[in-house]
């Protein structure tokens, strides 16, 4: 997670794709392509970005983050909102791939010989890499370690019951 977390920062910041057009270079990043679609009223595509690109990384981050935390004793959240964010994070995982297939899908097509080409950036490279990590960090966590540190409170009198007001 500590990982994805340090690339996450360079997947928002360096450019996503580079499209040379008649000789004209222009580099954007997710956020110039998300002010780019929302300038152009293109609302739907700027809010699918946004989701995609900056939200779901993140919220997925934060999850994975906040699972491992109860995980190891350190909070101590209702089992029912345990089970939510590990659902949350599992639909989540399904998305995560979204923005590198459309970079994919549009170096392939887009290769009108000396009129038009698109490249990869560094930011694809980077954002592919926080897909990547999240996903191994999702894959491998366990969610037996919540249930059995909830297991373990509840056993132990000293510890308050997180579902007790």
């Amino acid at each position: 997670m500590l990982a994805a977390a340090a690339l996450y920062i360079p997947a928002n910041v360096l450019p996503m794709m580079t499209m040379v057009e008649l000789g004209e270079s222009t580099s954007n990043t997710i956020t110039g392509g998300i002010a780019y679609f929302w300038k152009g009223g293109a609302y739907p595509i700027a809010l699918v970005i946004l989701t995609a690109s900056i939200l779901i990384p993140l919220l997925k981050m934060v999850a994975l983050t906040w699972l491992c935390l109860a995980a190891t004793g350190k909070l101590h959240p209702s089992p029912g909102l345990l089970g939510k964010i590990y659902w949350v994070t599992e639909l989540m995982g399904r998305w995560s791939m979204v923005d590198i297939f459309v970079v994919g899908i549009l170096v392939a097509l887009v290769q009108v010989g000396n009129y038009m080409t698109v490249t990869p950036g560094l930011g694809a490279l980077a954002f592919a890499g926080v897909v990547v990590l999240t996903m191994f960090a999702a894959m491998s966590f366990d969610p037996r370690l919540l249930w059995d540190r909830l297991e373990a409170l509840q056993n132990d009198p000293a510890t308050p019951n997180p579902e007790d007001p």
